[in-house]
């Protein structure tokens, strides 16, 4: 299956949950869509109720199932708790590092700009979008793409950078300081959902 390249507010209101983490994909219409959307009864079993937040997660970080799966099992393998790893696993992509910088406004757009060569990490290119950034680690962009206009539109939203970052939006470069907390993350999710739909 190919990586969903729909219409993100659809998703949202069908898992009710902002994927885009800003609530905007759900504040004119927070229901389901299609004619039924309003009337439909959610589903109550508990498969359901795994798969639904499996694939919350999936489509906020615009994994395919593949690597969604892939990224699960590696998580399951590090020491501590797999829901948790997995979300740290998520979270140090190199797409969604770009993306919480504020250097893009989407997940998506940050993966094109990931794709297109444009961002560096310790000073070499890298345009592989689910490349692991590691604590430590700076990120950067391409001298040659410093007036990239879909990264200065971005910038130009002033996004929140979250505490486990670091960015200096004048050399445009941030640097993934440590590791994030639990208590940092989406607190809309509940990973050991997604253990379990796995584990079942």
């Amino acid at each position: 299956m190919a990586r969903y390249t729909g219409p993100a507010y659809k998703k949202s209101r069908r898992l009710a949950f902002s994927t885009l983490e800003n609530g905007k994909d759900l504040a004119r219409r927070p229901y389901a869509p299609g004619a039924h959307g309003k009337d439909r009864k959610k589903k109550s079993s508990e498969y359901g109720i795994q798969l639904q937040e499996k694939q919350k997660v999936r489509f906020m970080y615009g994994l395919t199932e593949k690597q969604f799966h892939k990224v699960f099992d590696k998580a399951q393998k590090m020491p501590g708790i797999a829901g948790e790893n997995l979300l740290m696993l998520l979270e140090s992509r190199l797409d969604n590092i770009v993306y919480r910088l504020g250097m893009a406004r989407t997940r998506r757009s940050a993966r094109q700009i990931v794709n297109h060569g444009h961002i560096l990490v310790n000073g070499k290119k890298v345009d592989i979008p689910s490349y692991r950034v590691m604590p430590g680690d700076t990120v950067s962009v391409k001298e040659q793409s410093l007036n990239h206009p879909a990264i200065l539109d971005a910038l130009e939203q002033k996004a929140t950078v979250p505490a486990y970052l670091e960015f200096d939006n004048k050399k445009l470069t941030g640097k993934y300081v440590r590791v994030p907390e639990r208590s940092e993350l989406n607190g809309e999710i509940n990973e050991q959902l997604i253990v379990e739909f796995y584990n079942r």
